[in-house]
């Protein structure tokens, strides 16, 4: 059965953590917010669950968390900033916000960053420049799970891609997707639960359609969104590809099969050609293109046309990107986090750790 527990519980217990770690408590609050985003918007995958992962990787000395985070390129509306292999989830707030200063001096702003970790989930860092009439963008390289279309070796990561768009009086329009069948802490999660995957999410070694939710562990793959060629695999191939590229290539971080394996057990690749995971992350000032409030009429006046879109099944209403989410946040701010025994269990045994009481 799961625990429900409060936000304000976990968000103090996590920022604890962090602070344990060693991060200035500036820098855990960061982290802590980050992490729990994921939680408050339904994301299970990539919240608090997670948590003990980035201390395996600070033990492995693979996280530094006081890290001397520097911009060492950059153009009046683009930068490259080295993360000195601190949590993405504090290297990729310091580039979003590097991002906007840009794009408020010259219209947009663009940063790449490379030397971090993981990030958390994408659309946090998008979302930061809502509050400024800002359209956002972020990015991320990931660990090798995924196997190209035609291919049975494990090249890409899930390399999510989010936007953030702001909009009037209607909920902004907020798009946060892997670009795989499905995002790898959905698999963590079957797991816990001891169930299969649906079709269509991983192959095994041979590149056999699979349903075991194990598969990874077998050497088997995620595949790209779409499944398989027949459905589209191609798409979601390139569309990871294009976001290796913006966020590893383009910075120096390491890329492909090469990209750093968040689990602590699995060795760091030989040859690696670069420092690190990758991001890449942009804002975008409304009024560089139109008056803000006429943009924001529009996106109101697109949402609710897309809205009341005529239903397939008139009990299930068509969504805006970010429906779900933002439905979910506003019931777990008021009532708590669920979380599954399993997770509960890790988090006790990472508070017993630092003696920390969950």
């Amino acid at each position: 059965m799961e625990k429900i527990i409060p936000y304000s519980h976990l968000l103090s217990f996590t920022k604890k953590v962090f602070q344990q770690m060693g991060c200035a408590e500036e820098d855990a609050a960061v982290a802590a917010e980050v992490l729990l985003s994921a939680d408050l918007r339904g994301i299970d995958s990539h919240g608090v669950a997670r948590l003990s992962g980035y201390i395996r990787l600070w033990q492995a000395k693979r996280i530094n968390p006081t890290p001397a985070i520097k911009v060492i390129h950059e153009t009046p509306s683009t930068a490259v900033v080295d993360g000195d292999q601190g949590l993405g989830l504090v290297v990729a707030p310091y580039a979003m916000k590097l991002a906007m200063k840009k794009a408020e001096q010259v219209g947009t702003g663009w940063v790449s960053v490379q030397n971090s970790n993981h990030f958390g989930i994408a659309g946090y860092h998008a979302m930061m420049a809502l509050s400024n009439d800002m359209i956002g963008m972020a990015m991320t390289n990931a660990s090798a799970l995924v196997a190209p279309t035609f291919s049975k070796e494990k090249m890409l990561g899930t390399n999510p891609i989010a936007v953030a768009i702001p909009a009037g009086t209607e909920p902004a329009f907020v798009a946060d997707f892997a670009t795989t069948t499905a995002a790898n802490g959905k698999l963590e999660i079957l797991q816990r639960k001891q169930q299969h995957t649906p079709e269509g999410w991983v192959q095994d070694e041979n590149g056999e359609a699979s349903i075991d939710a194990n598969i990874l562990k077998k050497n088997g793959s995620l595949l790209p969104l779409g499944s398989d060629k027949t459905h589209g695999s191609h798409k979601g191939y390139a569309l990871g590809s294009i976001v290796d590229i913006f966020s590893a290539v383009l910075s120096g971080a390491s890329y492909g099969p090469w990209a750093p394996p968040f689990p602590a057990y699995i060795p760091m690749p030989e040859n690696m050609p670069g420092n690190g995971l990758g991001h890449f992350l942009g804002a975008m000032r409304i009024d560089a293109f139109r008056p803000a409030e006429i943009f924001k009429s529009h996106v109101d006046n697109w949402i609710r046309r897309f809205r009341n879109a005529e239903p397939i099944d008139p009990s299930i209403p068509v969504l805006i990107p970010g429906d779900p989410e933002r439905i979910i946040e506003a019931e777990r701010l008021k009532n708590g986090i669920p979380l599954l025994p399993v997770v509960v269990e890790d988090l006790v045994a990472t508070g017993d750790l630092f003696g920390i009481r969950l």
